[in-house]
């Protein structure tokens, strides 16, 4: 599995309908946090090995309405 990171920008007022979006309707979604600062949201996905990272930030992501602006990153190692 891959994981990645997206921190979203959303239009005004839609913070919590494109949470709601992303948890009920993305099964890589592991969770979302509301954030401070530039963006208003940050969700963590794991995906599959294979899968093309920007075609699911692209398609499955940006296009959920009420998201204004995305940025990804790409997480290598998890220290615990």
């Amino acid at each position: 599995m891959q994981k990645i990171f997206v921190f979203l920008k959303c239009d005004l007022g839609h913070a919590y309908d494109v949470a709601a979006a992303l948890v009920d309707d993305l099964e890589e979604v592991s969770e979302v946090d509301s954030v401070s600062g530039q963006y208003d949201l940050l969700a963590k996905f794991y995906l599959p090995k294979d899968h093309d990272i920007g075609r699911f930030v692209t398609e499955q992501v940006q296009t959920i309405k009420g998201v204004k602006d995305t940025f990804t990153l790409v997480a290598f190692n998890a220290f615990n």
